[in-house]
């Protein structure tokens, strides 16, 4: 049963303002909603009491909370929109406000504003849920005017945040460097993140940025408020720091050449932009977001990701059945689960034996696959291993059959000549279109349908839009290109995770441009970065956690020295910076050492022992890379507080140098827990080895970690030191 609830004013508890208190366990949104008057935000923050709420909407000042265009025009605005009548301008008042909540714990707040002139409508709607202390925002625009309405502006959030000494973290890099971690004071002035890729939009620049509320950004301490847009597209996240005493953070679909031309009765809804806050430092932030994430936004979030090999670090595009057969039974020989068949299967008339022809024709290259993927299911099958494959359905080359079919197809400006991308040839296909949306969802379908038993995909997208223009949409709605193919690509994933709910699915794009809550509904994970060097991933990994779980971040021990960095690292290196996430491994087996491979098949026997608290426990990150001390170090630790794991690095190496000793987080102070070192390789084992500390004294204290390892064989010696310890309560 759903019950729903009128707000009207509450008389002379509130004076004349009808109040809205948007909540969840921890957090409380106050706003004023009283009809016929501006819709405005009071307060968001640690839980109200009821009793405090009457003083609070009295006492606390009063800002509009979805400002639009047209009467106020030096103030940022949410909103703005030309009528058919050519005003631009736009005034709305509060119509109404319900509540809905909803037998699954979860609570639809919606405040329907309406122009004081035109019959136009803005519904801004907060759902929030019982078990987690994230609360999503979005905005639906409709109208009944006889005429369409433009929308030049739509965003879907607007928050006022109070100036102080307040501090923006937020995540930026590129190819080979993604989710870069960067922190700044905010001054006075506009700080503007946008994406324009038009396809991808996570390796730039991220769709999420953290504000710290008590000056310098810290993991474990001080007010903190976290933004998310929850969208696959381009975006624009917006602080504008004016004359006032807030700060405006606007979030939303970059408006930039993407009018959207409104006709009569249509709603246009924006993406979920959503929001937390924590007194636990950045952090704190993060456990917010991942709980939510693992509860409402994954594909099977309580199913453990499996140990795979990936082929293309291994082979790239040299596919053949021979080698395929060895490298799974090297995995499974190292106790691994799954094996991914890479780019290169595929091709007809056009094999696919580099990145220059052959996307679009999703046909088994027989030359290097005689026996097709049956072959390849049964190998991997009778080996105990599960088996996936790498698809690139939103794409094409110039040189396939399917561009000299449907050119048509392609995103291509109106009187251009197309704009190419990866290999001089690609394209993009212009998901916009119902018929290259049939296209895509077959791509998935056909290859699902005909080989039930893959279970896992690897879906790629290895191009930006380089040129704005439909070969489908018509003249004057030309401005709806980014829009459109954002929402096609939504349809067809909704419409593959209906028929394919089981199936894994892994959001890659030229590595980890599809890290981001829009897509993540519908995918299991995603590739952080093409670029495997460990040392380089702590840092990325690191920038990932602050809003996305271990078990969304694909981790792969790699081949030294690294394809993409070419520097040479120990493999226990790589493997406890892999392990700290979902472990894979991304190499030809047959070119380790006979050590390496002994080492990677106990890692990952250890491995599958820590994977439920590390994938489903909550993380603590204890301390940043970033502060340059040369260390870093994070930990997870299950809800019941009965197990954790500790990750140390060090990512300096100066001779006698002092690094900080790092304490723990997240146990229970009462009880006690067991030390045992996991991928030990010292001649003698740590001086906390098997010995029993409490929580209290490990979280107040920590443990020492020696700055270098010293194996028995000299030759295992190198500048690189690591640490994984698990933790086990003994009582």
């Amino acid at each position: 049963m759903r019950l729903t609830l009128a707000l009207f004013a509450l008389g002379a508890t509130l004076g004349a303002g009808a109040q809205l208190h948007v909540s969840t366990p921890a957090l409380s949104l106050l706003l004023d909603a009283q009809p016929g008057e501006k819709f405005e935000y009071v307060y968001f923050g640690p839980k109200l009491a009821e009793a405090d709420i009457p003083a609070v909407m009295g006492a606390e000042n009063h800002v509009e909370a979805f400002p639009v265009y047209g009467m106020d025009t030096s103030n940022p605005y949410a909103l703005a929109a030309t009528h058919a009548d050519g005003n631009m301008s736009t005034d709305v008042r509060v119509e109404s406000a319900t509540q809905t909540t909803g037998a699954d714990g979860s609570t639809t707040t919606r405040v329907r504003l309406k122009d004081t002139v035109y019959p136009f409508y803005i519904d801004v709607v907060y759902l929030t849920r019982d078990d987690c202390d994230v609360i999503e925002t979005w905005t639906e625009v409709s109208h009944s005017e006889k005429k369409p309405v433009r929308l030049t502006e739509y965003a879907s959030l607007f928050l006022p945040v109070r100036r102080g000494n307040v501090w923006l973290s937020h995540l930026n890099g590129a190819w080979g460097n993604e989710t870069q971690l960067n922190t700044e004071e905010l001054r006075p002035g506009v700080k503007s993140i946008r994406n324009r890729d038009g396809v991808r939009n996570s390796q730039a620049a991220q769709a999420e940025l953290m504000l710290s509320l008590d000056g310098k950004p810290d993991e474990r301490s001080g007010r903190t408020l976290g933004a998310a847009l929850c969208y696959s597209g381009n975006f624009d996240l917006t602080v504008n720091t004016d004359l006032t005493d807030r700060h405006k953070l606007i979030m939303g679909i970059d408006p930039a050449n993407s009018a959207y031309t409104l006709k009569p009765g249509e709603v246009f809804t924006t993406p979920a932009a959503a929001i937390s806050y924590s007194d636990k430092g950045t952090s704190g932030v993060s456990r917010n977001f991942h709980r939510w994430g693992r509860r409402h936004r994954l594909q099977h979030p309580d199913e453990p990701r499996p140990v795979l090999l990936n082929s293309w670090e291994g082979i790239y595009f040299d596919v053949n059945e021979p080698v395929l057969d060895r490298m799974m039974q090297d995995i499974a020989d190292m106790g691994g689960e799954l094996f991914v068949l890479d780019d290169g299967w595929f091709g007809g008339k056009y094999p696919r034996d580099n990145d220059h022809q052959g996307l679009g024709d999703w046909k088994i290259d027989t030359r290097k696959l005689p026996n097709g993927i049956g072959g390849l299911l049964d190998s991997a099958k009778s080996k105990g291993l599960r088996f996936g494959i790498w698809i690139e359905p939103e794409m094409t080359n110039t040189l396939s059959e399917l561009y000299e079919a449907h050119p048509d197809w392609i995103v291509k400006a109106p009187r251009r000549d197309p704009v190419f991308g990866r290999g001089g040839t690609q394209l993009v296909l212009d998901l916009g279109n119902p018929e290259v949306q049939k296209h895509v969802y077959n791509v998935f379908d056909r290859l699902m349908s005909e080989y039930p038993q893959i279970s896992y995909i690897k879906w790629d997208s290895n191009m930006p839009i380089k040129n704005h223009g439909s070969q489908y949409l018509p003249a004057d709605e030309q401005s709806h290109l980014y829009i459109n193919w954002h929402r096609g690509f939504e349809s067809v994933l909704k419409k593959l995770r209906e028929k394919y709910p089981d199936v894994t699915v892994q959001a890659c794009a030229s590595g980890g441009g599809r890290a981001n809550w829009g897509v993540l509904p519908y995918f299991d994970e995603f590739w952080v970065s093409d670029n495997t060097d460990p040392l380089h991933r702590i840092y990325m990994q690191w920038g990932a956690s602050y809003f996305f779980p271990a078990m969304t971040m694909a981790q792969h021990i790699s081949a030294s020295p690294c394809h993409a960095s070419h520097r040479a690292t120990p493999i226990k290196y790589r493997v406890d910076v892999a392990m700290s996430g979902r472990l894979g491994i991304e190499l030809q087996p047959s070119q380790m050492t006979d050590y390496e491979r002994d080492f990677c098949r106990k890692a990952i026997a250890a491995y599958k022992e820590i994977r439920p608290t590390v994938q489903l426990g909550d993380q603590y990150r204890l301390h940043s890379p970033y502060d340059g001390d040369g260390v870093a170090a994070l930990m997870y630790v299950d809800e019941p507080r009965d197990h954790a794991v500790f990750f140390w690095y060090k990512t300096e190496d100066f001779h006698n140098h002092h690094y900080p000793r790092v304490t723990m987080d997240g146990l229970d102070p009462d009880r006690k827990y067991r030390v045992t070192e996991l991928n030990a390789i010292d001649a003698k084992p740590l001086a906390c080895e098997g010995k029993v500390f409490t929580g209290r004294y490990l979280m107040e204290n920590g443990l020492e970690m020696p700055y270098r390892h010293l194996p028995a064989d000299v030759a295992l010696m190198s500048d690189y030191s690591s640490r994984v310890l698990r933790l086990d309560a003994v009582d």
